[in-house]
C-alpha cells in the first residue's frame, strides 16, 4: 500500500530535558498506560479483511487559555455535519510559555479539562446517532461511544487520539514519541508529539506540531529546520516484544501520516 501524507485542515538541565522530552507512553484519561499491554495481538498474516474508516483530525492554537466548563466544541469538531470513527485532536499552547512551564513543572490538569471535554461532546453526539438509528438499544450506545486510546502532552503540545468503543480492542502498538527543538534546540516550547499506532494491520502515525513563528528574514529557515528535526528525531519502537512482525520506526514508515502543524 503507498504512503500517504496528509496536512489536515479543519477536517483533516540534562536531568530537566530528560523529563520534559521523555518519550514514554502517557495516557492522561480515562485509563492508564498498563491497560495497553493487555491489547490482543493480531497476526497481519491472517488479517485479510478490508475496512474504511472515516478519521477526523483538527489542530488549534489556543493561545494558553485553559477551557472552561461550559465551552462549546462542536462547531471544532463539526459534530453536526460529520460522523467518524477516529478523531484526532492537536492543541498547541494549551499553557502559556512561560519558563516553568517551558521546563515542564506545569500539571496534567489542563489535558484532563481538554480530554474531558472531548468526551462529553463526541458521546453525546454518539448517544443521539445510536437513538436515531437504534432506539433503547444500549449495547449499541457502548459500541457507538468514543474512547481515547492516546493523550500526550509536551509543554504546550496536546495530542489527543479517540475511537469508538468496537474498534479499541482491534488497535496494537499504540507508541508516543516526543521531540522538542525549541528553546536550544531542545525544549518542548516548539517541537512536536507524534502518535502511532496499527489498526489491523495498517498503520498510522499522526503528528502534532507548533514550529517557529514569526514573517521576518531567516524565520522561515528556522521553520524549515524545524521540521527537519521532527522527521529525523522522531522514533518509535520497532518490536513489541511479543512477535517478530516489524515496526515502523520513523514517521514516513508509517501506510498514513497525518500532520497537524501551526508556526503561529
Amino acid at each position: 500500500m503507498p504512503k500517504e501524507v496528509m496536512w489536515p485542515g479543519l477536517v483533516s538541565s540534562t536531568k530537566i530535558l530528560t523529563k520534559t522530552l521523555s518519550s514514554n507512553f502517557v495516557t492522561d484519561f480515562p485509563t492508564s498506560p498498563e491497560s495497553f499491554l493487555h491489547l490482543p495481538t493480531l497476526d497481519p498474516e491472517h488479517v485479510n479483511i478490508t475496512q474504511n474508516y472515516n478519521i477526523f483530525v483538527s489542530t488549534w492554537n489556543v493561545g494558553g487559555v485553559a477551557p472552561t466548563g461550559d465551552l462549546n466544541i462542536d462547531d471544532l469538531l463539526d459534530t453536526h455535519n460529520t460522523c467518524c470513527d477516529i478523531y484526532v485532536l492537536g492543541f498547541q499552547e494549551v499553557v502559556p510559555l512561560t519558563t516553568p512551564n517551558v521546563l515542564g513543572l506545569a500539571k496534567k490538569k489542563v489535558s484532563k479539562k481538554w480530554n474531558s471535554l472531548i468526551r462529553k461532546t463526541l458521546n453525546k453526539k454518539s448517544r443521539m446517532s445510536s437513538k436515531v438509528t437504534k432506539p433503547n438499544t444500549e449495547s449499541s450506545d457502548l459500541r457507538n461511544e468514543f474512547r481515547c486510546l492516546v493523550s500526550k502532552r509536551m509543554v504546550g503540545l496536546l495530542i489527543s487520539v479517540w475511537l469508538r468503543n468496537d474498534l479499541y480492542q482491534l488497535v496494537q502498538n499504540p507508541n508516543v514519541s516526543c521531540v522538542g527543538c525549541g528553546i536550544m534546540g531542545r525544549l518542548g516550547n516548539k517541537g512536536s508529539v507524534s502518535v502511532r499506532f496499527h489498526l489491523g494491520d495498517t498503520s498510522f502515525c499522526f503528528v502534532c506540531s507548533h514550529l517557529a513563528s514569526g514573517g521576518g528574514e531567516g524565520d522561515g529557515e528556522i521553520r524549515n529546520s524545524n521540521a527537519i528535526e521532527i522527521f529525523s528525531r522522531t522514533s518509535f519502537p520497532t518490536t513489541n516484544g511479543r512477535s517478530s512482525f516489524h515496526l515502523p520506526k520513523r514517521i514516513l514508515d508509517h501506510e498514513y501520516v497525518y500532520i497537524l502543524t501551526l508556526s503561529i
